[in-house]
């Protein structure tokens, strides 16, 4: 199936034009400064479903505040989740402290560089580890994500749908024979600028693109239609009321989150699913599940927050404890003061409330 996609593609021109092209615009990035493997890792993780723009202050803060695989290691996970405030999908942040305590326990600090035990790593997946070890250790493997599988759809002609994936295993054979052995960091990085830059999702620009003579799509004029990709599903809609609740000592109620499942460990304001009680019995609700008798107020705010698979729509509400607590029993909650916000970690949908309060 390879040779025959690849039959009369001309392998070493193409390389030469990507590589030619990425020495003379290759992006400014702070993880590009040099090929430190950790450096590599944690920006490769930050940058899975988020953008760089976003990415770069937190990825300064980050190393900052984690310099070595060691300190990463040693952080208390909550230290971790904080630092990760804001750029979501915190399951990735605990994946690789996770994996940064077992490099630095079973490989001696020591980041490795095969494969099979890079790999093996917690949340280490086929397109981070050939990332990590194409551009850290310079080593001819694919990292295959969804802008690579733009680019070589569109290069190559291929009309399978991206969405499946069978097709990805594809696109990483197709890379693999691709690549540049005397080159491969610089070949992924370049791939991946080309897809940043210029072979957008919508409105390539082909005409200034270095492989357009190389370009199969190009050639059938068909570059934006491809790739060929299924819709996903809508995102699900989850209604809750949202209680910011306070005593008479300017504290609030924050809960902790589980430590599995979806903003695991996080800190947030109490949630109550519409889906399970109606808003006018909010209040006896949460005195069976929490033992506190609290007073719901008026509404401060509507919030919508959309995940992949989730919609959250979140009524907030004053509220205040009936009783003068200044501690609560219950080993969810914690009555804090409003002051210390600041040091929890807590999601996006949920900094927007701390601003209403603040």
């Amino acid at each position: 199936m390879t040779d025959q996609i690849l039959q009369d593609f001309n392998i070493s021109g193409f390389q030469k034009a990507l590589l030619h092209w990425y020495d003379q615009n290759k992006r400014d990035l702070p993880w590009r400064e040099n090929q430190d493997p950790y450096r590599i890792w944690v920006s490769e993780i930050m940058l899975q479903q988020t953008k760089v723009d976003t990415v770069i202050p937190y990825f300064h803060h980050f190393l900052e505040k984690f310099p070595t695989v060691q300190d990463l290691a040693a952080a208390e996970e909550q230290e971790v989740l904080k630092a990760w405030e804001g750029l979501g999908y915190y399951s990735r942040a605990r994946n690789l402290q996770h994996a940064v305590r077992e490099v630095v326990t079973e490989y001696n600090g020591e980041i490795p560089s095969t494969p099979k035990e890079l790999g093996s790593l917690k949340g280490v997946g086929p397109y981070t580890k050939g990332a990590i070890l194409s551009i850290a250790f310079n080593k001819p493997e694919p990292a295959v994500d969804g802008n690579v599988m733009r680019v070589f759809s569109r290069l190559l002609h291929i009309e399978d749908d991206i969405a499946q994936a069978r097709t990805k295993k594809l696109f990483e054979e197709y890379t693999r024979e691709l690549i540049s052995s005397d080159d491969p960091s610089s070949f992924n990085q370049a791939i991946m600028d080309l897809g940043a830059t210029i072979c957008t999702p919508k409105a390539p620009t082909c005409m200034l693109c270095p492989l357009h003579e190389y370009c199969r799509a190009f050639a059938d004029g068909v570059q934006e239609k491809l790739p060929i990709k299924q819709k996903a599903k809508k995102p699900k809609p989850v209604p809750y009321v949202t209680l910011v609740i306070k005593n008479r000592h300017d504290q609030v109620i924050i809960e902790k989150r589980s430590n599995q499942g979806l903003l695991a460990n996080l800190w947030q304001f109490p949630m109550i699913p519409l889906t399970e009680v109606s808003i006018d019995h909010i209040e006896n609700w949460f005195r069976s599940e929490y033992g506190l008798k609290v007073n719901m107020n008026a509404k401060m705010d509507q919030i919508k927050h959309t995940f992949s698979h989730l919609v959250w729509h979140l009524e907030v509400h004053e509220a205040e404890l009936v009783e003068d607590q200044t501690v609560v029993s219950d080993e969810r909650l914690k009555l804090i003061n409003k002051s210390d916000i600041s040091q929890y970690p807590f999601p996006v949908s949920h900094q927007k409330i701390i601003k209403l309060i603040k």
